[in-house]
């Protein structure tokens, strides 16, 4: 007698895909979702892989916003263009900022790209490698971070219309997340071990406009601050024209909201913030820094500024040097201008030269070299709660609230004295300090 069976059909393994992400912590995130995305598909998926195999699907995160990152992106592309000439990959997939401002040139350019994706592409993106998207996966995200941290994108795109930059080309204008799903993605992180949720966007501060009438980060603060298991709330790239003071308010209240601020002013010149189109002065930019401190004891401020902006004069630059050393932040970052395509002031003569760009750039950052060392210097005999990032050689490295990883001051506790984990808190008492880096010991 036979028996009726069922046919065994050879199963189809799907390619492996290799993510490589490159810009900011936005790219980050987008690269995140995108992983999330795959793998709910059932995809083997992993993020800026080592070896290459010759079936792999490389998907190519890329940045446009300077010239320095546009050219790391295109060095990216042509690499993997060229091991896929080689047989050694399968498809080279290109999604990101880059692309979404320089598809026509790029097409024309490089032909071996299988496609070319935008920044809001990802339906597409998938589709084009046999995956559908899955609504149900919203706030899913596979992390490239330590599981501990994650960059937590809270809108999208940018309403401000400011002179030097591209991002509005690429990202398009502000919109925020419903606050339901960001609670929900919050849940989840925290589920998954999450301690620290690092709150990012073009503009944090005009969240909630576009969705509810009135900026409401301070609501969103307070209902993240709520989930358990979530110890930081860090806030990075907060705007300075119409900021929000509620949301100091919020700060003071849980103490799981980092006193943490990170505000790029650009200048402090008037006639340069006029030209940037950056919506303020230099005595309100200086008024709002005072009220912010004054607010919250203790804050750690973080800015970014720019310079060889076109006009600036050299008295510009000295006005901005004093106004440096006269505010004393705790955190700086430099950067010189690039003169970007489609943008305001590309129309204004880019007249400052690069070594001259540059040499202001050092003359900042030595600036506040020495105002970061003097801080430091502070906190030795004071002890801190650290949250530990990793170890590395005979050092756990960790970091205060007052710290944002990559970018900021990193914690070092001798490993051969005590034991930690990574992904904990622990105690540290500050030993010594140098300019961007504190040693301690831990304490009960």
């Amino acid at each position: 007698m036979k028996t009726k069976g069922i046919i065994n059909q050879p199963t189809i393994s799907k390619p492996r895909v290799n993510v490589v992400t490159l810009g900011c912590s936005k790219n980050i995130y987008d690269s995140e979702v995108l992983m999330g995305q795959l793998k709910g598909n059932s995809f083997d998926v992993v993020h800026e892989a080592d070896k290459v195999s010759k079936n792999d699907i490389v998907v190519i995160n890329t940045c446009g916003f300077i010239d320095n990152a546009k050219q790391e992106s295109i060095d990216t592309i042509l690499q993997y263009s060229e091991l896929k000439e080689q047989g050694k990959i399968g498809k080279v997939i290109v999604t990101g900022c880059l692309s979404e401002r320089y598809k026509p040139e790029l097409e024309a350019e490089i032909t071996n790209v299988d496609s070319w994706f935008g920044t809001n592409d990802l339906q597409n993106l998938l589709q084009s490698v046999g995956a559908n998207y899955k609504h149900e996966l919203i706030g899913e995200r596979l992390l490239t971070t330590p599981s501990h941290f994650a960059y937590f994108k809270i809108a999208e795109g940018c309403n401000r219309p400011c002179s030097f930059c591209a991002i509005p080309l690429m990202r398009g204008k502000h919109v925020s997340k419903p606050m339901e799903e960001l609670v929900t993605e919050a849940k989840n992180l925290a589920k998954n071990g999450t301690k620290e949720l690092i709150l990012i966007a073009q503009d944090l501060t005009y969240y909630g406009l576009d969705l509810y009438g009135k900026r409401n980060l301070d609501d969103l603060l307070r209902r993240l601050s709520d989930v358990n298991g979530i110890e930081w709330i860090r806030l990075q790239y907060a705007y300075p024209s119409g900021f929000p003071m509620e949301i100091l308010d919020a700060m003071n209240e849980r103490e799981n909201i980092c006193k943490y601020l990170d505000m790029p002013l650009q200048h402090i010149s008037d006639d340069m913030l006029k030209s940037m189109r950056r919506g303020t002065t230099k005595q309100k930019t200086i008024d709002l820094v005072n009220q912010i401190r004054d607010k919250v004891p203790g804050i750690a401020m973080r800015t970014t500024l720019i310079t060889g902006y076109p006009g600036e004069t050299e008295r510009d630059f000295e006005e901005m040097q004093q106004w440096v050393a006269d505010t004393r932040f705790d955190r700086l970052g430099c950067f010189t201008y690039s003169h970007e395509e489609k943008t305001h002031a590309h129309s204004l003569v880019d007249d400052v030269p690069d070594e001259v760009k540059q040499e202001r750039a050092d003359a900042i950052m030595e600036i506040q070299q020495g105002i970061s060392f003097e801080k430091n210097q502070e906190k030795v005999g004071q002890t801190y709660k650290v949250l530990i990032d990793k170890k590395d050689g005979g050092y756990f490295v960790g970091r205060t609230e007052y710290d944002s990883p990559e970018v900021d001051n990193e914690v070092l506790i001798a490993a051969d004295k005590h034991y930690a984990t990574v992904g904990s808190f622990v105690n540290v008492k500050i030993d010594s300090a140098e300019d961007f880096d504190l040693y301690g010991q831990i304490v009960k």
